[in-house]
């Protein structure tokens, strides 16, 4: 029983999810930064990751196969991930030469290593109420490599 007036679990409607223009571009996705099986918040132990099948490195990013083949990216690329900023004129924020991972991912969501993937994660992408950092929903693109 709860303490509601109808004795049930009352959820929300978490309502202006969508409201961020920098998602609206056609190649935008959602970055989540994950850790790995062998780190501890932000000590990296080894570079293996048994929780996803990666061993030996973190340089990768982990996708959707759809996202990846509307993008002419196939498992094993290597890519470039571009923060999208709220000011166009903002200086790039970029991690070069990664690896595309296909991964049981929702479509239109991409994640990747914490910390390696600090870089594309602007300053100004917090949560108003905490101070948090957008970790966990930053705006971006994925592309094939310019220079692999």
């Amino acid at each position: 029983m709860w303490k509601t007036a109808n004795g049930k679990a009352n959820f929300l409607f978490a309502r202006g999810l969508e409201e961020d223009l920098r998602m609206t571009g056609p190649d935008s996705l959602i970055m989540t930064t994950i850790r790995s099986h062998g780190q501890y918040n932000t000590t990296v132990y080894n570079l293996d990751d048994r929780y996803r099948g990666v061993f030996g490195r973190r340089d990768v990013v982990f996708m959707n196969r759809d996202d990846m083949l509307a993008r002419g990216l196939g498992h094993g690329d290597p890519v470039d991930v571009m923060g999208i900023d709220h000011d166009p004129a903002a200086p790039k924020r970029v991690v070069s030469g990664f690896i595309a991972i296909e991964y049981s991912i929702p479509s239109g969501s991409v994640a990747g290593y914490y910390p390696e993937m600090n870089r594309i994660i602007a300053l100004s992408d917090f949560d108003e109420k905490s101070g948090t950092p957008a970790y966990k929903g930053a705006p971006v693109t994925v592309r094939k490599a310019v220079f692999s």
